[in-house]
């Protein structure tokens, strides 16, 4: 069986992307939860990955003696080994899109991610607003998201983002989680994706088992003193 290897589900957005990938398409794994204790190179967390991830960051996912890390080589890998759950969609074009989106996510959207940490456990409106004020470089990243998944919903009519869920939706699911934990301002039809993506059995079960979690790591919450 696959064996995925994850960090804490309220923080780790990398991790949330293969693990709800796999949860939604219903491909059987087992999950290894590796706890944020910090990032140091001597802390448990970097000893345990570093030990199958030579990177020293999750996701990792071990099938048999191979090793696979970086959320896009695992999807990939995973869309080769399962090809009847159509992870990318079908056409061509589309396909070639998808992949389009994934790698921008990827490489791109250093500020929201920057400034918008995932916390699935949080509220923070006044977090968000502040953010929202005062820096420009978040307001670009959510124009493009906006332009970018307006286009692929009107273009292919939804409910996701190619039609069906595909890889793409799980790329984009922890973007879903920060627009609802800083309240960023979006148009109603990106709000409605937004709610219909946190709906989906796999990233439900993602927020479910996060919000069960209560594991507090300051390193993680600057903005905040305790929960």
């Amino acid at each position: 069986m696959l064996k995925l290897y994850i960090g804490n589900k309220n923080y780790s957005s990398w991790s949330m992307r293969p693990w709800v990938l796999m949860r939604q398409a219903g491909i059987p794994f087992e999950e290894v939860l590796v706890r944020f204790d910090s990032f140091e190179a001597n802390s448990q967390f970097k000893q345990t990955i570093t030990g199958l991830n030579p990177a020293g960051k999750v996701p990792v996912l071990q099938d048999g003696d191979l090793v696979i890390w970086d959320t896009l080589a695992i999807a990939e890998y995973v869309a080769e080994q399962f090809p009847e759950k159509q992870l990318w969609p079908t056409d061509t074009a589309a396909r070639a899109r998808a992949r389009s989106v994934c790698a921008e996510m990827h490489a791109g959207f250093g500020a929201l991610r920057q400034h918008c940490t995932q916390n699935i456990e949080a509220s923070l409106p006044e977090v968000g607003a502040l953010i929202w004020r005062d820096q420009p470089a978040v307001r670009a990243d959510v124009t493009r998201l906006v332009a970018m998944w307006s286009e692929l919903l009107a273009r292919h009519g939804g409910p996701m983002l190619f039609g069906p869920f595909t890889i793409a939706d799980a790329y984009y699911a922890p973007v879903c989680m920060r627009f609802k934990t800083y309240q960023l301002p979006v148009p109603p039809v990106i709000a409605a994706y937004v709610e219909r993506v946190a709906a989906l059995p796999g990233v439900a079960a993602w927020i479910r088992e996060a919000l069960a979690e209560q594991d507090f790591c300051a390193f993680e919450e600057p903005y905040r003193l305790k929960r």
